[in-house]
């Protein structure tokens, strides 16, 4: 992959120099203009499978453009699309041309068009809703013409909101019941105030949206535009504007400079949501959720600058800063109201929820390990800082101490991150071997291999996985399963992302640059395949042991998504099963017979169906009786699948001593672990693994390996 990877950027590096990439060669010095002639010369020399932008291109564009600032088909008018279906076909040209009359056209239309709608909602639910009246409504939008006229867009603004509102008007009848019933002498609201609380409702959700929206800079939406462009390359080529980068940044290395807090905005308030533990915040004591931050002031500036009202992005970008920096808040405390001087010196914060996390859990007198691990993470700085291989190599090693007999990895929900971090995993568990197969276009394949003889852990692994373990995960548990290393419990197949992104900062392109910074374009530039051969492209890792779960009918996987890479294969590397386990497939045999009696997950895949049936189903009654009817029936249904929550194994989970010790001074920590405990104790997936482990501990390793697990 190293070699594949500085192949690109030496080809690259060099047509950047033949293209001469300066703002003064440009005929318009338009950022927006820069922005989509360098990111299609990048795609169109980078990516793995290049797509011609061609007329079929620019229609892909078209339709997922208009679909992604007006999905519900409530803002722009059948003219409106006349208008704009001009440029059906013609993107690419105006790609080729550098042009962006067609950005400008809809992003002026839509902001005419928000800005009437201010009004239309505004009248719709200043009178009351009649819920008598026998109408309904279809919530598939897909299928809805545009409107040719100001009544027929009031019209489907009407039902919208009455829908919304009619939801929310039988919540709170039944809570007047609720409160009848325990109370006898409650008197209820009558249906006239309760329809009246429900518009009001819905009138304050409306108001918030358009606040949000209303923070949306042209820039924004020019985003939207070029990710209608890259995405029709394939699902996972995206533009990141610099904020995005950033925080795409964050969520692959889980830390970040600043305060160590989460905000949001309501209204021209930014509030604290959460201290995120370990923080300069959370050290403090002074700061907590609720609060409000009124102003910003640095250490080098002498007056601090009012944030009341400014973008939520704007006002996180004033707050955060580089490490050991000073930062002045004016807080207007939630509980006195009184308003303070909060100073705060920046430091790393590292979001403990990214982090790998350990327990133990003890079953017919056997000691074993679980570890979670939420992302493939890693430090795009320094890969030795701290990453995912590093952490689970630790957690291992104290695992051990605590006389280990068996290990969970758990994967499921886990979409990915570095591939390195994979290999070093995957290292940990086998002796040196292939552990992917990487290919680029028109290159031969580079096989990404475990070079360390030694084993961290030979004994019992069994891996976790669901329909959104994707990408690393995918290949982490490949390896494992052709190896015969582990036992793959979960569902049918995972997402089935068999491709690998790189990162390219557009900034690099720039000889020179008068609009500051450009953003980052994340690209396909290489597939990957298990050392079997075949690709988990679009089929995925199909799991040894199937068990349904709530995602099981729903479309969320690679092959629902558009513009998927196909699937394929190539010839197989050279790796030796692992000799550690007898019975392999016994033990298998013997988890699918207890899952197929299991009466949880019976009721699980039932539940699951029943969602899929919800759904599916986009008619909706706006008459009170029959939304009441079917609501009920719904709910009788629903009490059917309370037991799945209800649901609770005999097995007891908890922490390693050295986090114990962190509970002493962190009590936010040992109540998130707490929580992860018991969520752990009502698993039946963990339950089974847990089992299966027993199974491969207790019968089916080898005595060499037991003796070296032992010691």
């Amino acid at each position: 992959m190293k070699r594949n990877l500085k192949l690109m950027v030496v080809v690259l590096l060099m047509a950047a120099t033949s293209c001469s990439f300066t703002t003064k060669k440009f005929d318009d010095p338009n950022k927006d203009k820069l922005l989509i002639d360098l990111i299609t010369y990048v795609l169109n020399e980078g990516h793995y499978d290049a797509r011609e932008i061609n007329d079929e291109f620019s229609k892909d564009v078209y339709n997922k453009y208009l679909e992604n600032l007006d999905a519900s088909k409530r803002f722009f008018y059948a003219d409106d699309i006349k208008e704009f279906s001009q440029y059906k076909d013609k993107i690419d040209d105006q790609i080729e041309e550098k042009k962006i009359d067609f950005f400008d056209l809809t992003y002026n239309r839509l902001i005419k068009r928000s800005d009437e709608a201010r009004e239309i909602f505004k009248e719709i639910l200043a009178k009351p809703f009649d819920f008598s009246k026998e109408e309904d409504i279809n919530t598939d939008f897909s299928k809805a013409e545009y409107v040719s006229s100001k009544k027929e867009l009031k019209e489907r603004w009407r039902k919208q909101l009455k829908f919304s509102t009619l939801i929310t008007y039988y919540d709170k009848i039944e809570e007047e019941r609720q409160k009848k019933e325990e109370n006898p002498d409650y008197e209820m609201k009558s249906k006239e105030e309760l329809e009246k609380e429900a518009r009001e409702v819905t009138l304050t959700s409306l108001e918030e949206y358009f606040d949000f929206t209303d923070d949306f800079e042209r820039k924004d939406y020019f985003s939207i535009y070029l990710n209608s462009i890259v995405e029709r390359f394939d699902p996972h080529t995206y533009y990141f504007a610099p904020q995005d980068k950033d925080r795409f940044d964050i969520a692959m290395s889980g830390q970040l400079e600043g305060i160590g807090a989460r905000l949001q905005k309501k209204s021209d308030n930014i509030t604290i949501t959460e201290v995120i533990s370990g923080g300069p915040a959370w050290r403090s004591e002074e700061l907590a959720a609720g609060d409000e931050i009124l102003k910003v002031q640095q250490e080098d500036e002498e007056e601090p600058v009012s944030i009341v009202g400014m973008r939520l992005e704007d006002a996180v970008e004033l707050i955060k800063g580089p490490k050991d920096s000073k930062v002045t808040l004016t807080v207007r405390k939630k509980l006195m109201g009184n308003i303070e001087e909060i100073t705060l010196t920046r430091d790393i914060v590292e979001i403990e929820e990214t982090y790998a996390k350990t327990a133990m859990v003890k079953e017919g007198g056997k000691n074993f390990g679980i570890i979670n691990l939420p992302k493939f993470y890693f430090n795009m700085e320094d890969y030795e800082e701290r990453n995912a291989a590093s952490d689970i190599k630790k957690d291992i090693i104290r695992l051990k101490k605590e006389n280990m007999d068996g290990l969970v990895l758990d994967l499921r929900n886990n979409g990915g991150g570095s591939l390195k971090t994979v290999v070093d995993i995957a290292g940990l568990f086998i002796k040196e071997g292939p552990v992917v197969q990487v290919k680029s276009n028109g290159e031969r394949k580079d096989v990404l291999s475990d070079e360390d003889p030694s084993v961290l852990w030979d004994g019992p692994l069994v891996i976790l996985v669901n329909e959104l373990s994707a990408s690393a995960s995918e290949i982490l548990a490949a390896a494992m399963q052709d190896y015969e290393r582990a036992i793959i419990i979960g569902s049918k197949q995972t997402y089935g992302k068999g491709t690998v992104q790189n990162v390219v900062d557009l900034n690099r392109w720039l000889r020179s640059n008068e609009f500051g910074d450009v953003g980052a374009l994340k690209l396909t530039t290489q597939k990957f395949y298990r050392v079997n051969g075949g690709s988990t492209q679009l089929e995925g890792v199909k799991s040894d042991v199937v068990v349904p779960d709530r995602y099981s009918f729903v479309e969320i996987g690679e092959k629902d998504q558009d513009n998927p890479l196909p699937w394929d294969k190539i010839n197989p590397a050279d790796y030796n099963v692992w000799d550690g386990y007898v019975n392999f497939e016994k033990t298998i045999a013997e988890s699918k017979a207890r899952m197929n009696s299991n009466k949880q997950l019976k009721l699980i895949e039932e539940h699951a169906r029943w969602i899929k049936e919800q759904s599916d189903e986009s008619s909706h009654s706006l008459q009170f009786e029959e939304y009441a009817t079917s609501a009920e029936m719904n709910q009788k249904m629903a009490k059917r699948f309370d037991s799945i929550n209800n649901y609770k194994t005999d097995l007891t989970f908890t922490s390693l001593p050295y986090e114990k010790e962190l509970f002493e001074t962190d009590t936010i920590l040992e109540e998130k672990r707490d929580r992860w405990h018991s969520s752990l104790s009502k698993d039946v997936y963990v339950e089974e693994a847990i089992h299966v482990l027993s199974d491969m501990r207790k019968n089916n390793i080898r005595p060499d390996h037991l003796a070296k697990v032992r010691d």
